[in-house]
């Protein structure tokens, strides 16, 4: 599974990305961690973010994207998805 990322998963509980990173951790997962950089205004001049836009319609991050190719998108909705499935 890949972890689309601002530009880490080191943050306060306020930080997004942190957050489903956390979570995934503390089901048991390890992502594999992209970072795609940018933010507000300008995600659309970083390669990462335009990647993230093919996948899911918009630039926003956290994404993770499960083995299947199944797109789990926004930090709470990851860390739902954490809880319920466990590694």
């Amino acid at each position: 599974m890949k972890l689309y990322v601002c530009y880490g998963t080191v943050g306060d509980r306020h930080h997004a990305c942190g957050r489903a990173h956390k979570a995934l951790k503390a089901a048991g997962h390890e992502p594999e961690v992209v970072r795609t950089y940018g933010c507000y205004g300008t995600d659309r001049f970083f390669k990462g973010r335009c990647a993230v836009k093919k996948m899911t319609g918009n630039y926003k991050v956290p994404t993770l994207v499960l083995d299947d190719e199944t797109i789990v998108d926004e930090s709470q909705k990851i860390a739902d998805w954490a809880a319920a499935n466990p590694a």
